[in-house]
């Protein structure tokens, strides 16, 4: 038996969540097209007939960093590269950037095999631009193994798991074979209503809010769920709430209906409420999950 925990890191939106959620064939990490989506190490689990991999999705690395909550961000990503086995390196066919660079540097103070995914070759129009990417990348590392593929198309995947296979250590699994996720059902249920709150927003504002799990009631087949939406300020309440309610009606809809899809009815209530300037303030951050 192999087993072992492999961090997935990189700049915002190159793709890490959506490649963990294709590597273990199933949505565990929450996915938009905004920076910032994961703000937690999320672990999801692969099960094999012989294997475990745990796979540490983590935030995205970047420079801006002057709020606490982003800097939290940082800190997350960065300790993520602790007491794991292997660590990939993920970022977007054709495209380097400041923050791609940031991420490299760190990288070179690890000594953990580390290897090079490169997602989104699918939007590559010129494929004669992925040698010379390749080229440019190898060179600035000595990285142990490159994996070109698609998490959205689930291509070239197979390659990658087996070359993470080979590298586990040898050992028992580190979670039982029913559990795929390294968190309880609460903190899935916030991730869902924060995924589903940064999809209907186009602002900033969803980089100003967070959410928190009040109550939590099981009565048979039908849960009761209640759940914050915590803004930085008095007039992104509004922005939330939407006219008549329907923004935040429409927030409340999308997650209830995903959550049912697991079976069994939810009654999900979501109340939106002030704390000035919480993304700055550590007691605030530790209150809403994001502390040590």
């Amino acid at each position: 038996m192999r087993s072992g925990m492999v961090a997935v890191v990189g700049r915002p939106n190159v793709g890490k969540s959506s490649l963990v959620n294709a590597l273990v064939g199933e949505k565990l990490s929450i996915v938009t097209a905004k920076p910032q989506t994961t703000r937690h190490q999320i672990q999801a689990v692969l099960h094999g007939d012989d294997m475990q991999i745990v796979f540490v999705d983590t935030p995205g690395l970047h420079q801006k960093a002057k709020l606490a909550l982003n800097k939290r961000l940082n800190e997350v990503a960065t300790q993520s590269l602790e007491g794991v086995d292997v660590v990939l390196f993920v970022v977007e066919a054709g495209r380097l950037t400041e923050e791609d660079e940031m991420v490299l540097k760190l990288l070179s103070a690890v000594t953990t095999p580390c290897a090079l995914i490169i997602n989104k070759v699918d939007k590559l129009r010129d494929k004669n631009l992925l040698l010379p990417f390749l080229q440019d990348l190898t060179a600035r590392r000595n990285f142990d193994f490159v994996v070109p593929l698609s998490a959205l198309k689930r291509d070239n995947l197979e390659p990658l798991l087996k070359e993470l296979e080979s590298r586990l250590p040898e050992g028992p699994p580190l979670y039982p074979p029913d559990q795929n996720v390294g968190h309880d059902r609460r903190f899935a249920v916030a991730e869902l209503v924060r995924e589903k709150l940064m999809m209907a927003l186009h602002e900033e504002l969803p980089y100003s809010a967070a959410v928190e799990i009040e109550s939590w009631e099981q009565e048979g087949r039908l849960t009761r769920i209640s759940a914050v939406i915590w803004v930085a300020r008095d007039s992104q309440k509004k922005i939330v709430i939407g006219e008549g309610g329907r923004t935040l009606k429409a927030i409340g809809t999308q997650a209830r209906r995903e959550l049912e899809r697991g079976g069994g009815k939810v009654f999900l209530k979501l109340w939106v409420r002030v704390k000035d300037g919480w993304n700055d303030d550590p007691r605030a951050l530790q209150q809403f999950g994001y502390g040590e």
